[in-house]
């Protein structure tokens, strides 16, 4: 069952993730469950708020991000930044673009929860050890309910998902849950 004040956050249903994670991640059925959520909140009418990594392409915004694993990617303008066609947002659903990983890092997104009274936020997307990961430790410190939809996230690796997931539920218990908790 979903919490009144509730938004869903949509986290970079973006081609590059899709393409370029290791096909034992599934991220091809972590759209398609990604899609039903969407169903499940546009027949509620809540309100949903849609995230794209993008980068510069001048390469100036990426910060730390390339010290580790990741290598360039998201750059602005390229078909691999663009949406997962499937997940494309709809007119009347919010769009913000993010540089960083968390959708709250020098973004719009608190000051767009509070104006919606939003006390929940249902959380799907790409990558579960990355950009989901950090948006919901920033949303447990902006004092959001967090409830990670499982099967509707993806990360660079399963073992990597699991402990991201992991890490959510002990900021908060009931965090994780399922398509069929809803």
């Amino acid at each position: 069952m979903i919490r009144e004040k509730s938004a869903l956050v949509v986290i970079d249903s973006q081609n590059q993730f899709v393409n370029d994670l290791p096909k034992e991640v599934n991220a091809r059925e972590t759209v398609d469950r990604i899609a039903e959520v969407l169903e499940i909140f546009r027949e509620k009418k809540i309100p949903i708020i849609h995230f794209r990594e993008i980068h510069r392409k001048q390469m100036v915004d990426f910060g730390r991000e390339l010290d580790g694993d990741e290598g360039i990617h998201c750059i602005e303008g390229t078909e691999a930044a663009d949406f997962v066609e499937k997940n494309r947002p709809l007119e009347d659903e919010f769009f913000i673009p993010k540089r960083r990983y968390s959708g709250f890092f020098a973004t719009d997104l608190d000051l767009l929860l509070r104006s919606l009274k939003v006390e929940t936020i249902y959380v799907v997307g790409f990558l579960t050890d990355v950009c989901v990961h950090y948006t919901c430790a920033d949303a447990h410190q902006h004092d959001y309910f967090v409830r990670v939809i499982k099967e509707a996230t993806a990360g660079s690796s399963i073992e990597a998902s699991n402990a991201s997931l992991a890490a959510i539920r002990y900021l908060q218990h009931d965090a994780i849950i399922s398509i069929e908790d809803l």
